[in-house]
């Protein structure tokens, strides 16, 4: 029989640079005896192969079927070629074209973890092993392609062995940009908290493991950023974090080895096991477990979950190992500051918080803080979009123009699009202070500067919103302006490639309306291109504006008002307030002065909380609605407090007078009244939706960070015969703003 000869040549999209997909590709080729070759390119991996067309299209077919897990194939656009190689090679990187993808960083996988403790092995204990399926990426990386001289290690020289393993294609170091070992990588450093050196390399990590195992405060430099690291067991070591970071309450996070390590602090399931576990290796929010291993009571009080992460770089494999129990591990920065990521910050800003910084001199190019994630409904939820999900693309089934996506201005994520994908930029938290800004107006510069000239900002509608006005200034005229709740609403289609109209439930604390007053209890019948408020929650006051946001006893006076008048209200509250400070807000109640009208379901959360008991002022933004969760976790009762629609045409307006009635004269137990509550906003979803008719129902906003919502409305939900969109993709909050934004800006008005 002839053979018969084929050459093809194929453009792979996608994630797959920086993950071991070129020396898989050189075996592949090998292996069926084709010739050729694979190089990086700006727009993917290319590839040219030659050989007999069984062999060939067997190679195409493997191609994407046999890639490396870690790889995110988009799709592969195959050509004839002309031919003519002799053998199969691997070529130097392809500076043409454009666009190009970075993977995130990925955490330590088992093979580098297994070498890490093998006293055999040559970077046993190295403080930095990596290979292609782990490791840092988008953190070091400072262009594409994804090439040593375009990460924060082009100025380490590879020793002889190091060089020999990343120029061998059968090696699975083979171009893994941060390869190194003890004698040509990365070094440890402790420094005292003003920025002394103390130690270096093995003598450094012995010196934080004493420090930690003595109960003392330690900076260590991750992947994006310093984190605090303090002993998880030690109340009196967590206490003096909370006292030094003015963050009295807020749940801290915990590092643990491994998935074993989890399971005897806190239940995890199956598909929590599988979150912990993932390269992604986000905080997981766990149920504290009954009866587990004693954490500091402090580390996450009142709420009953905790977050949870597996170690993800080296330096947590070896600290814990040495300390043999779980470490606090929360983000290094002051109070509403973006992340420290270099030495000189983390002296200025944090040199009373800690004793000690484990630092070391692998720069780092992009702040990028830890994800936090938790299941709902068997599915991963998002809370924070960072570190192993940033910067993958969101695919969306319409062409978008090019345009640039400011966020709102709390949980800021700045995003772009062009043709079907959005990018997002990572968490960069609340556009309050300096450095915050400063972060923000980066990663608008960034986000503009991959899209060249023409591009539309997608704004927040919010008129004081300086994000927006800077977004709009920049973009030289072409400006979309977006309403918070239909961005939150096109979020939630947008992941599921839905252009509606569907409900969308958007419930959370904040958001412009377009009658200028405050939203966040809507449920909006929706498209790209608009929408229609069909319910809402019955309005209420703000007394005071803002300062509600960490009083929930001024949103149950201002909700009490609206509800049974100011004159009760005020009776029940007595004990809430002192007697002249209740006296002014009623004050400002009647005239209507200072007391901004809401519909917002994040506040109805704080005045409940505030009403069973739950405390009268928080220290954090949502610990209202935290404890309620936690509260009604507590509680099986079935019985919800029913909720009453308005008659006639939309918009109808919700309210719960039986709850109105419970909290006026409680009799039921906090967890009680809590837990009915929370059936009666699954109610009030489920009845808008059967007025509306429509079949399927979006679940977007803050509230819906709230396990026991979400899963309480998407039962309900569905036992009435509606499909329910949620997220998986981006956050409920305020984090998915900018794919919404990013979608309603640049979708093309007829859609195909």
């Amino acid at each position: 029989m002839v053979e018969r000869r084929a050459v093809r040549r194929a453009t792979v999209r996608g994630a797959v640079q920086g993950v071991g997909f070129r020396p898989f590709v050189y075996r592949l080729a090998a292996e069926l005896g084709l010739t050729g070759w694979v190089r990086n390119g700006l727009s993917g991996v290319e590839v040219a192969v030659e050989g007999d067309e069984a062999r060939v299209s067997d190679f195409l077919h493997r191609l994407t079927g046999e890639a490396p897990a870690v790889a995110v194939i988009d799709d592969v656009e195959v050509v004839d070629d002309v031919g003519g190689y002799e053998d199969f090679r691997i070529l130097p990187s392809a500076f043409d074209g454009v666009g190009g993808r970075l993977l995130p960083d990925l955490a330590t996988c088992a093979d580098c973890v297994r070498e890490l403790f093998d006293v055999a092995d040559r970077r046993h204990r190295h403080p930095f092993i990596n290979c292609t399926s782990c490791g840092p990426r988008y953190t070091i990386a400072t262009g594409l392609p994804y090439d040593r001289s375009r990460t924060t290690m082009a100025g380490f020289s590879m020793c002889a062995a190091c060089a020999a393993e990343y120029a061998d294609p059968c090696d699975r170091r083979f171009h893994a940009q941060p390869t190194a070992c003890h004698a040509c990588g990365p070094v440890l450093s402790l420094l005292t908290s003003a920025g002394g050196v103390v130690a270096r390399g093995a003598e450094a990590l012995a010196g934080a493991v004493g420090a930690l195992a003595s109960g003392q405060l330690v900076a260590v430099r991750s992947l994006g950023g310093f984190q605090l690291l303090v002993d998880a067991t030690d109340a009196a070591a967590v206490g003096r974090l909370r006292a030094r970071k003015d963050r009295p309450h807020k749940p801290l996070a915990i590092v643990v080895p491994d998935v074993a390590a989890a399971a005897r602090l806190a239940s995890v399931d199956e598909a929590e096991a599988a979150l912990l576990g993932s390269p992604r290796a986000p905080i997981v929010l766990l149920r504290l477990a009954d009866g587990g291993e004693v954490l500091a009571p402090n580390v996450a009080p009142d709420v009953g979950v905790v977050g949870v992460m597996l170690a993800y770089t080296p330096v947590h494999h070896l600290l814990l190992a040495e300390l043999g129990r779980p470490l606090v591990a929360t983000s290094a920065n002051r109070r509403g500051e973006p992340l420290c990521v270099g030495d000189g910050e983390v002296v200025e800003q944090l040199g009373e918080v800690v004793e000690l910084i484990l630092t070391h001199d692998r720069a780092i190019a992009r702040r990028a803080d830890d994800s936090v994630a938790r299941v709902v409904s068997g599915r991963p939820l998002l809370l924070r979009r960072a570190r192993g999900y940033v910067p993958d693309p969101i695919d969306v089934p319409w062409v978008l123009r090019p345009t640039v996506a400011a966020g709102g201005h709390q949980k800021v994520v700045v995003g772009s699009a062009r043709g079907r994908r959005v990018t997002l930029g990572p968490h960069l938290g609340d556009l309050d202070g300096e450095a915050t800004w400063r972060g923000f107006e980066a990663a608008l510069t960034e986000a503009a500067e991959g899209l060249g000239e023409g591009w539309t900002a997608a704004v927040d509608a919010h008129p004081d919103y300086p994000g927006a006005r800077c977004a709009a200034a920049r973009s030289g005229g072409a400006v979309e302006v977006v309403f918070h709740h239909h961005a939150h609403a096109v979020a939630c289609l947008a992941e599921h490639g839905q252009p509606g109209p569907a409900l969308v439930a958007t419930f959370d604390g904040t958001g412009y309306g377009p009658d200028g007053t405050i939203w966040g209890g809507e449920l909006l019948v929706a498209t790209l291109s608009g929408f229609e408020r069909v319910a809402h929650l019955a309005p209420f006051r703000l007394p005071g504006g803002t300062a509600a946001v960490v009083e929930p006893r001024r949103s149950a006076l201002g909700w009490l008002a609206a509800s049974v008048g100011v004159e009760v209200a005020e009776a029940r509250m007595a004990g809430h307030f002192e007697a002249q400070e209740l006296r002014v807000l009623s004050q400002l109640l009647r005239g209507g002065v200072a007391s901004p009208v809401t519909t917002s379901m994040g506040r109805l959360f704080d005045a409940v909380s505030c009403l069973v008991g739950l405390g009268d002022v928080m220290s954090w933004e949502g610990q209202g609605g935290a404890m309620l969760e936690a509260a009604a976790m507590g509680s099986e009762v079935t019985a919800p407090f029913a909720p009453v629609l308005t008659s006639g045409p939309p918009p109808w307006t919700i309210t719960f007078p039986t709850l109105v009635e419970a909290v006026l004269r409680p009799t039921e137990p906090a967890g009680v009244v809590a837990r009915r509550f929370h059936l009666g906003v699954a109610e009030a979803v489920v009845e808008v939706a059967r007025r509306v008719g429509l079949p399927a129902v979006g679940l977007t906003g803050g509230c819906f960070q709230n396990a026991l919502l979400a899963t309480l409305c998407e039962d309900r939900l569905k036992v009435n015969g509606f499909q329910v969109l949620t997220h998986r993709l981006v956050p409920p909050n305020d984090g998915g703003l900018a794919l919404g934004q990013a979608v309603i800006g640049g979708v093309h008005r007829s859609l195909e």
